[in-house]
């Protein structure tokens, strides 16, 4: 058990004379404090996460010192928030980021300074996870303090699945215990229990799950979306429309339109999907597409997915629910006519994912999909996400 002991000399006057005199103070020269802690249990094992835990004061950033420096984020605010992090290339920079949930590509142009709190964050932990060489233990001080709890969750979930991706060590101090089910932490340890470390397998963890409500919803609400996508924010009001909410707030649109050819007069495709900067890394667009995808093929249509989103797309290329087209992976060119003439400007020479759903289709949702105008009186249902990719 190593024991540290903080001891600091006090100046006396007459408002410390004062807590003397109210006060049962034994000693009016100097202050002790004492922080125990054991790291021994893991010395020599292989681990990735660990968080020391409790409330404020209890000695959690002195532990965390001891483990080493801590690094503070010294963001160049003229800028583009990707341009920071220039000792990587642009594609390793873009995986980083949407690995800590920043996937919302117009933010990735943005000065530091125009951020959220929680796209701030996110930002900061990305450049130090980023920074960290082979065998460096990243240090986390007030982790997820300034940020909503529902970010938090997001965050943590998004952290935990990076960090034992690339089998990197990060040890985060955190006041707060509702992240610790998103974390999934191979151990913890808290000043407040003795400094005693405990042991966890992630592994016999089941994933946390979410609770989304999904409504049939009309044009105006992809106001609220259009901003963070990569692509135009133009759609038309004829697409299909459908939101998604946690707890009423909300998270993400999947938006889908008819798109028949001579040889699949019953295709569909998914053009739109976005999740909230805030909801970003916990496998929420992965879930929400492959639904909308799955309700589709249940009424009788085949659906085709395009992206340039890494993330998506490699899931779609792994998943068995999806398979490539023959454009998958190919630049088209077009000529900003007919049907794709909104996304032309965009789409130039760019490679693509795509894919055709070839998994089940789902059943009990088929209201969702009527007329906009049948929908109004009967919009909400509950469905559930599992986040487990």
């Amino acid at each position: 058990m190593a024991e540290i002991k903080l001891v600091s000399e006090i100046v006396n006057d007459d408002y410390t004379q004062y807590v003397y005199d109210k006060f049962d103070i034994q000693d009016s020269q100097k202050t002790e404090v004492v922080v125990n802690y054991d790291f021994s249990p893991i010395k020599g094992k292989q681990w990735n996460i660990g968080v020391v835990y409790g409330s404020s004061g209890c000695g959690k950033t002195t532990i965390l010192k001891s483990l080493g420096k801590l690094s503070n984020v010294d963001f160049d605010r003229d800028k583009a928030l990707i341009s920071n992090f220039d000792f990587m290339s642009p594609d390793d920079a873009s995986r980083v980021l949407m690995s800590m949930g920043l996937s919302s590509v117009p933010t990735w142009l943005r000065p530091f300074s125009s951020l959220s709190n929680g796209e701030q964050y996110r930002a900061e932990l990305a450049y130090k996870v980023a920074r960290a060489s082979e065998g460096d233990i990243i240090l986390i001080d007030e982790y997820t303090s300034v940020v909503d709890r529902d970010v938090a969750k997001a965050m943590s979930f998004a952290l935990q699945k990076y960090i034992r991706k690339t089998n990197k060590k990060i040890v985060l101090a955190s006041c707060h215990y509702d992240i610790m089910e998103w974390l999934m932490p191979d151990w913890t340890c808290s000043p407040q229990k003795g400094g005693v470390l405990v042991e966890h397998d992630y592994r016999l963890r089941s994933r946390p799950n979410i609770e989304l409500q999904v409504s049939r919803v009309e044009y105006s609400a992809w106001d609220i979306f259009k901003k963070h996508h990569y692509l135009t924010a133009d759609c038309s009001k004829g697409f299909g429309y459908l939101m998604f909410t946690w707890d009423d707030k909300p998270v993400a649109i999947c938006v889908y339109k008819p798109q028949p050819t001579g040889a699949v007069p019953n295709g569909y495709a998914l053009a739109r999907t976005v999740v909230l900067p805030d909801f970003q890394g916990m496998g929420i667009g992965v879930s929400i597409s492959n639904f909308v995808s799955s309700l589709l093929v249940n009424m009788g249509k085949r659906v085709y997915t395009k992206t340039i989103s890494p993330a998506l797309g490699e899931y779609r290329s792994r998943s068995k629910d999806f398979r490539p087209t023959s454009n998958n992976g190919k630049t088209r060119k077009f000529n900003g006519k007919g049907k794709n003439a909104m996304d032309s400007k965009n789409r130039l020479s760019r490679a693509s994912y795509c894919h055709e759903y070839v998994g089940v289709g789902l059943s009990g949702y088929e209201e969702l999909l009527l007329p906009i105008k049948e929908m109004r009186d009967n919009k909400k249902k509950t469905i559930q996400l599992d986040l487990e990719l």
